[in-house]
């Protein structure tokens, strides 16, 4: 058998995208029937690998591309349980605080990165962002009234199918916040909703931050004429 380091990456590369699929496929977040099909493989083909996933718990057919079996083996039903607790229980908890709750609550003891390696490849939490230079952190403004940060965001804040961005405006020196309103969606309209009841309460500001959503900026089309003024 070969060794992990002399099988071609080519050959890894796909054998890690096989995982990813097979477990978004049990967790649920695809049937099994769209698995054969993003992986290009008949639903006989898909039905073997499911069994030596049963047979050989998670990571087995990556093992057997690396020819030599693997420490981080698990049961298919300990997965499947692992994937039904977060979606069904804990979805609002980091990952993090979830690994916790698999071993006090529930007696599962798997380390943290094969939780939170299973639940990106289920498709389940976020990859993390890699880490780009770093950047020197911008001091406060001295005063308050001198910069306020406004931002919109979206979210099932109630925990059922209806979606609202959380506008909030607070202030850059104290971090004490304004204006706090859900709204069904976040827009000209209701941002200058929040600034007005800033205003009105606290008094003229001197600036704004904010990220770049299309009611804060405008993005000239190519050949639109330009009127100027004064």
């Amino acid at each position: 058998m070969r060794s992990m380091e002399a099988y071609p990456t080519a050959a890894m590369e796909r054998a890690m995208k096989v995982q990813d699929v097979m477990l978004q496929a049990m967790a649920k977040k695809i049937t099994w029937w769209q698995a054969a099909e993003i992986l290009g493989i008949s639903d006989r083909h898909m039905r073997r690998w499911r069994e030596r996933y049963v047979e050989e718990g998670y990571n087995g057919l990556l093992d057997r591309r690396r020819g030599k079996p693997s420490r981080r083996r698990v049961p298919v039903a300990t997965v499947e349980k692992v994937f039904a607790l977060y979606r069904e229980k804990y979805f609002d908890l980091n990952v993090q605080h979830f690994h916790e709750k698999l071993q006090a609550e529930h007696g599962i003891e798997l380390s943290y990165t094969w939780v939170k390696q299973a639940l990106q490849g289920a498709g389940l939490v976020g990859r993390g962002r890699k880490r780009g230079a770093h950047r020197k952190r911008r001091e406060r403004r001295p005063l308050p009234g001198m910069l306020l940060h406004i931002d919109g965001s979206r979210h099932q804040w109630f925990q059922d199918e209806r979606w609202y961005d959380l506008i909030v405006i607070l202030d850059d020196a104290s971090s004490e916040i304004h204006y706090a309103q859900l709204v069904e969606e976040e827009s000209t309209v209701t941002v200058m909703a929040g600034l007005r009841a800033v205003i009105e309460r606290k008094g003229v500001f001197c600036a704004l931050y904010s990220d770049r959503g299309s009611h804060f900026w405008l993005t000239p089309k190519v050949g639109a004429k330009w009127i100027r003024i004064g």
